[in-house]
């Protein structure tokens, strides 16, 4: 490992954050996740992607703050929103949400300098069985990661926790794209996969900051990325599902940076 004028980096690249540094993180999850709270009323039949993407835009511009995702590597939106069977990276546009639609939205914010990234399910009009039951599983399989979350556990248990629960609900991880560290910059090490074997991978300590986000596909973990570069589908068009929370590892646990203000991160909430 080294020291440089940053903080402390392991051996793997990964960042040890100082103690200090959660109150920045704090500060940006909770802008995230408030963004998120705020335009949950928006989410109905006829609503457009595009007018959701321009909400979210205004609402960090007015609280001060910076999108991460408006040009990067190009990207022009202050969203990802990925509706039924787009796994991630959904580009906001005309598309109008019909009745039963699921969707992902994605939200990356800058404040101070610090990073805060979270993802949650909403559902447009009336929620059938099958979407109710992957979205339960998969917020839940997000919880049962954050449980895996303390010093001496590895990244190989966190993964191995999230895909030993899904596959036990008959679903499937998608393995294409994971989590990744965070801080002071939108993507670090290490890559923090949803799948893998307990006991593998980078050793857990106090100070790390990373997201957790699995995606879980109704049928098979295949994906393919459209023409645009950006959208990821199901390869089989079943339908998918994505929550994430930004945490910092803890002297005996995980504190998660982008909790809802309004307890409204599960979209079934009342």
């Amino acid at each position: 490992m080294r020291h440089d004028s940053n903080g402390r980096t392991t051996r793997d690249g990964i960042r040890i954050y100082e103690p200090a540094d959660y109150a920045g993180m704090h500060a940006a999850g909770a802008l995230a996740a408030r963004i998120l709270d705020d335009v949950a009323p928006m989410i109905e039949p006829g609503q457009t992607t595009g007018a959701i993407d321009d909400f979210i835009r205004n609402a960090v511009e007015e609280a001060g703050a910076t999108s991460a995702t408006i040009g990067y590597r190009g990207y022009q939106h202050a969203s990802c929103i990925s509706i039924n069977h787009v796994v991630c990276h959904g580009i906001p546009g005309e598309k109008k949400l019909k009745d039963g639609d699921i969707l992902n939205i994605d939200v990356t914010v800058i404040v101070d300098g610090w990073y805060g990234d979270t993802s949650r399910m909403y559902v447009a009009g009336k929620l059938s069985r099958k979407a109710e039951r992957l979205i339960q599983v998969t917020h839940d399989s997000l919880m049962v990661g954050i449980e895996a979350v303390k010093p001496g556990n590895t990244f190989g248990d966190i993964g191995n926790a999230i895909q030993s629960f899904v596959e036990g609900q008959r679903m499937s991880v998608v393995r294409d794209f994971c989590g990744h560290g965070l801080g002071r910059v939108f993507h670090a090490p290490p890559n923090v996969l949803h799948y893998g074997r307990a006991g593998s991978g980078p050793v857990l300590e106090e100070g790390m900051f990373f997201t957790i986000e699995p995606m879980v596909n109704l049928g098979r973990p295949e994906t393919k990325v459209l023409a645009d570069e950006w959208t990821a589908v199901t390869r089989d068009k079943s339908l998918s599902a994505q929550f994430e929370h930004s945490v910092g590892v803890t002297a005996d646990g995980a504190e998660i940076f982008t909790l809802s203000p309004g307890g409204k991160f599960h979209p079934t909430w009342g």
